[in-house]
Parts: C-alpha cells; structure tokens; sequence
C-alpha cells in the first residue's frame, strides 16, 4: 500500500493501479504537466474555441480529454464524444454515411432524437445538410455551450476524400462562429496520434487554428513525483535516471514499471535487466508492436534504419509520423531518432527478413520507374486510365501476398451505351461518362482504392484488403448512385430498355493474392 502525500500535507494510503486505459479521475497517480491542463481549461470556455491535442499512443491523451471533458461539465457545459475507432469501416466509404452517421452519434449523446432526414436535403449536398442540422436543430436545442470532443482523428487519415471534406467542415464552423453567435456555443477538441500527412490545403482545415497541445514525456522531476506516489522514495534521482536511462518518460511503461516495483519483490536493477526481454514486465507492450511491425514491413524497415543509423536516419515522413504515432521514435525538426533504450535493446534483436523485403523494394521501384514513363489518367474521365490500372494492380498483388490479405476487383458497364451514344452523340456521351466516373469515384474514397476507366463504356475499381461482402455492398452502392444521376435516354421509341435512365451492371470478385 503507497503513503501519499495529499496538498494540504495530509496523508492518504492508495493501492497502485495497473495503468491500463485513461487515469481515473479520482486517481492519486496522475500527474500534471504544468501549464497544459491550465491552458486547455481556459481555452475551452472560448467562444467558438478549437483545441488539438497531439501524442503518440499511451502518452496520455485520453487521461487529459477525460478532465478536459470532467471541467466541462463543472461549467455547466454539455458534452459528445465521437472516437472514431468506433466507427465501422463502411461508414468511411461515403461522405454522406459519414456525416449521417456523425450527427445521429452526436444527437444521442445530447439526449436528443435523431431528426436527420427532416434536415438532410440531397440537392444541396451532405455538408451543407450537417451544418444545417447542426445550426437548426441541435445547438438550438441546447441552452448552454457543446463541447465536441473528436477522438482518434488520425483514423480518418487512411481515407483522404472523407478526411478532407470533414476537416474543412469543421473548418468553415470555427469560420462561422466569428459571425454567428450560435456557432459560438460549439467548441471543438481534437485528439490525435499522427502528424497530417493527407495532402490538402492546410487553410481549409482545422489544424492550423486554436489551441495546439503536443503531450510531452514526464520530466525526471514527475517521475519521482510519481514514484513518491507509488509509496517509494526516489528523492536523490538516482532510481529515477535508471528507469529514464532505459525507457525515458513514457507516461505508461514508467507507470508500469513502478506499479511492479511495489507489487513484486524485485528490485529496479533486475527489473530493468529483464525490461528487454519478451519475458520481462513489457511483454505485451513489445509483443503487440512487434505483430504491427510484422504486419507492415515498411515500418519495419524504417525502424531498422533508425536503429541502426550513426546519424540521423533518412526514412519517408509518412513512416516516420507513423513510427511516431506508436511511440517508437522522436521527431524534432528533422531530426528521428529512438524513442528509448527499451526499444533498441528489444527490436535490434529480432529479424524482420529485411533481405527479402529489400529484393520486394527493389522490384517495386522497378515498377515505380515503369509507372512514370506512362500517363496515369484518363484525359475525359480524371480516373485513372487503362495502363496505370494494369501496374496498380500487379503491385498491389504481391503486396498483399506478401502480407496475405484480401483483394477485391468490381468491373462495371454502362448499360447500352453504345446505342445512347449513337442516337445522343459524342459530347452528350462524353458528359454521361464522366458523371458515372465521378459517382463510381465518390462510393469509393479510402486511398487504396483504384477506380480505372478499363475500356470506351467500363470502369474497374480495385480493392485492397476489402473482402467479398464489403465489396458486394460498394458495388451495389455504384449502381444505386449512377441510377440516382438519372441521365435520360430521352428515346421514348425505344421501349425496350430497361430503365429509362442510364444505368450499370457490375460484376464483383474477391480473393487472396499469390505470389
């Protein structure tokens, strides 16, 4: 049992909690990190306040958002959290699933009936239907001010399309509280684990406003702060630079280690000469990074480079973001480098088959260099055309071989078009194409996702990782949404078609690739 020290000089005895999850808020063991807290809470009762919160994975952030959220409601404030790890992956395919799905979450957390379809007009798109929603329904129906808390928002980053049309939405409300006062009610946290690394203007986003907050590492003062705490006395540093020497000032594996400190009978020394091993109280934290790095060899790959590099390693930035949103590595400027000796010990000794991945580097760069010496869209439509679809789809076939996942494929025709184009002529037929294109481009918005024109009247579109069921269903959102086009025939004499608008047929397989 740990003697704690309460700020009136009183004494309380706490059990140590193994640290898992956000720190209560009765907890005796978090530890503040001056002026952090005081600046989001300040910042918070803005009008039309915007705060980003930005730390790798167990820096924190959820400890922090969880008394952001705690002072918000001292004041009085109501309170939605959306985390986007919650969302299935279907809701990332469509921006108006998207948004729907958005508001409904936000209306229940409110306590108020989802009304969507009262506000939500197609003609003037999802956007402009969610920001009405949210100006006509919900913050009229509060009396005090919302404090929106988005968390995992780096999950929206594997889907540019969605990420960049939500982000300059929540844009344009920060824009609008400037001017309307109902907009000022909203206040927005954003919390985060990577760098933005989708390729939009800055100005459209809100990532270049408000109040930034990048979680830092304990400083050696905290973690004795938080030995004391855990009943040890650390006073003279000495324990507390051993255990910084090794795993610096991550929040979590300093916690750990002090929890098994009090816990088990070993002492520090044996504690930190077992810390590297995959029998040692890390386990799970190294286990559980090492499957990721496995997964995705690239990662791996960089993080060899850093380990093993003299000087500053060279790696590209959306790894070494990505490295970073793991804990693994620092990023100061330009400069990366290892997170802690923890790390190094650990991952120096294990074998990525970074021989075979070097030869699958190799040929990919082949097939980067072949990639370059051709056009890569379809002048009409601006998707990709015949022959980048063709290299696209043989790179991602060893690819996902390599990592055994799935691959679906959609071919798709539009249905007599060879007849609309005859009876409508050329420039009627060009238009029909490529509003089809657009409508196939917009069901389809994760990154990975190709959509290639194949032939004069058919489209494919690949899908990396998407199995037979998802893609059943994206296949069938296409045909629904070019149907929704209602390009006329306008050829009453020609009863045979079998819908008056122009239409598609689609043809959907899946498999796992094969070297």
């Amino acid at each position: 049992m740990a003697i704690l020290n309460n700020i009136d000089g009183n004494q309380t005895q706490a059990s140590p909690e193994f640290p898992s999850g956000p720190v209560p808020l009765d907890s005796n063991f978090y530890i503040e990190r001056p002026p952090m807290e005081q600046l989001i809470y300040q910042e918070i009762s803005k009008p039309g306040s915007v705060i980003r919160i930005k730390a790798p994975k167990q820096m924190g952030k959820s400890s922090l958002l969880l008394r952001l959220l705690h002072q918000a409601e001292q004041l009085n404030y109501r309170t939605a959290y959306i985390d986007f790890l919650q969302a299935d992956n279907e809701i990332f395919n469509c921006l108006d699933k998207f948004l729907r799905w958005f508001c409904a979450n936000v209306s229940r957390q409110l306590q108020l009936a989802p009304m969507l379809d009262d506000y939500w007009d197609e003609d003037i798109g999802s956007k402009v239907s969610c920001t009405i929603y949210f100006q006509g329904y919900l913050l009229e129906q509060i009396n005090t001010p919302l404090v929106l808390a988005l968390n995992e928002v780096n999950r929206m980053f594997e889907h540019p399309n969605i990420a960049e049309e939500f982000l300059s939405l929540l844009r344009s409300w920060y824009e609008e509280a400037k001017q309307q006062e109902i907009w000022q009610k909203l206040r927005v946290v954003l919390v985060h684990s990577t760098e933005v690394y989708i390729n939009f203007n800055i100005n459209q986003s809100p990532f270049n406003v408000g109040l930034p907050i990048k979680l830092a590492e304990f400083n050696l003062e905290q973690v004795i702060c938080l030995a004391g705490r855990h009943g040890l006395d650390w006073t003279d540093g000495n324990d507390a630079k051993k255990l910084m020497a090794m795993v610096g000032g991550h929040p979590y594996l300093v916690r750990l280690a002090l929890y098994h400190l009090v816990k088990s009978p070993q002492n520090l020394d044996t504690l930190l000469e077992k810390a590297p091993n995959i029998n040692g109280i890390y386990s799970s934290h190294l286990r559980e990074n090492l499957v990721l790095l496995q997964k995705y060899p690239e990662l791996a790959t960089a993080l060899e480079r850093v380990i093993t590099a003299e000087e500053n390693a060279k790696i590209e930035p959306i790894l070494a973001d990505k490295l970073e949103s793991m804990g693994m590595v620092k990023l100061e400027g330009y400069s990366i480098t290892l997170a802690c000796d923890l790390y190094r010990q650990f991952f120096a000794a294990q074998n990525f088959g970074t021989n075979d991945l070097q030869k699958q580097i190799e040929q990919l760069q082949k097939q980067i260099q072949k990639l370059q010496q051709v056009s890569h869209t379809d002048e009409l439509t601006q998707v990709a055309n015949r022959s980048y679809f063709e290299i696209y789809l043989e790179q991602m076939w060893q690819k996902l071989a390599f990592e055994n996942n799935p691959v679906s494929l959609i071919l798709c025709e539009i249905d007599f078009f060879k007849v609309y184009n005859d009876r409508q002529g050329q420039e009627a037929a060009d238009n029909c194409l490529r509003q089809v294109a657009w409508a196939i481009r917009n069901c389809t918005s994760s990154k990975d996702n190709l959509v290639a024109r194949y032939n004069w009247a058919e489209f494919a579109v690949i899908l990396p990782e998407i199995e037979d069921n998802s893609a059943f269903k994206i296949a069938e959102k296409i045909r629904s949404k070019v149907k929704q086009l209602a390009i006329r025939y306008n050829l009453p004499q020609m009863g045979g078609f079998p819908s008056s608008v122009i239409t598609v047929s689609l043809g959907v397989a899946s498999t796992i690739p094969h070297r």
